[in-house]
């Protein structure tokens, strides 16, 4: 039987996930030479080539793919065995590290928080807020253990080392200053906020949300001002600067001097998306549980 060696696994893992040797040492905090010793090291265990030079860059094989696909379900199997452990130490408890972006933060997650404090008191639950992209980021490097996203930042659902549920579909409403001419317009939809002046961000996802929704009412938005937190483009909108898509988790809804509008049937939406590694254990589970209850209907 081939000998199987967790460790070098792992980097062979980093390889994949960060294309070049160099990279993958950077994430292990391993010098470059150390990656390529431990590799090599792992081909001649399994007795099969591994890496193929291509350039001046090297590339996994079809063996290295297969020994990866099996590997991750060692992975997925030591991360459960980790959590049974843990559970049974202590009981159901523990703490979990929840990364989510910051809408999500005081819409979805501090919820959650207070129902866990009642049903789970045993389990513990640190924030970390993280741009949308950057939760996978910290999911798959183990520095959280539950990540908030959208979709648009999800990886692709075959993806081997996370399970993801989605959460809710967020609406998104538009913002006015209070005294414009369209505030009160009944059936309001986007396409009559065509000749508009917008505020969103200059790049992310937020600013391919509001242009993906304005060019499907028909109109590609003229962009007068970038801003990315929302506290800015509200006080841009309360000043007549212009207007904006909000996410209702925003809690636009309640800011003097600014009114927030649904756009009826062709409202757009954004999907939020909680994931998880494989094989996390019960008191994710729990959290997770404690997120959907939390997430609007």
């Amino acid at each position: 039987m081939s000998e199987w060696d967790i460790k070098k696994l792992r980097i062979l893992r980093a390889l994949r996930d960060h294309g070049t040797v160099t990279a993958a040492a950077g994430a292990l905090s391993m010098t470059p030479s150390a990656v390529s010793q431990q590799l090599s090291n792992l081909a001649r265990q399994l007795d099969v080539t591994l890496l193929e030079a291509r350039g001046r860059r090297v590339r996994l094989t079809d063996a290295a793919h297969l020994v990866l696909r099996h590997a991750e379900a060692v992975f997925a199997q030591l991360e459960r065995a980790d959590a049974e452990l843990a559970a049974h130490v202590r009981g159901d408890a523990g703490e979990v590290r929840v990364g989510a972006f910051s809408t999500a933060v005081p819409a979805l997650v501090v919820p959650a928080v207070r129902a866990l404090r009642e049903a789970r008191p045993g389990v513990s639950v640190r924030v970390r807020e993280a741009e949308a992209a950057q939760a996978y980021e910290l999911l798959a490097a183990g520095d959280v253990d539950l990540a908030l996203s959208l979709a648009a930042q999800a990886p692709a659902r075959r993806d081997p080392r996370f399970t993801g549920v989605t959460l809710c579909a967020d609406p998104l409403d538009v913002a006015l200053p209070e005294g414009h001419p369209l505030a009160r317009k009944r059936g309001l939809g986007l396409a009559d906020l065509a000749d508009e002046p917008w505020i969103f961000g200059g790049s992310g996802p937020w600013s391919d949300i509001t242009r993906a929704a304005c060019e499907a009412a028909g109109f590609v938005p003229e962009q007068a001002h970038s801003a990315a937190g929302w506290t800015a483009i509200l006080a841009m909108v309360e000043a007549g600067m212009g207007v904006a898509l909000v996410p209702r988790m925003a809690g636009a809804a309640g800011r003097g001097g600014v009114v927030t509008r649904g756009l009826g049937a062709e409202r757009p939406h954004r999907h939020v998306i909680a994931a998880t590694r494989r094989g996390a254990g019960p008191a994710v589970a729990h959290v997770l549980t404690a997120l959907r209850a939390a997430a609007p209907v």
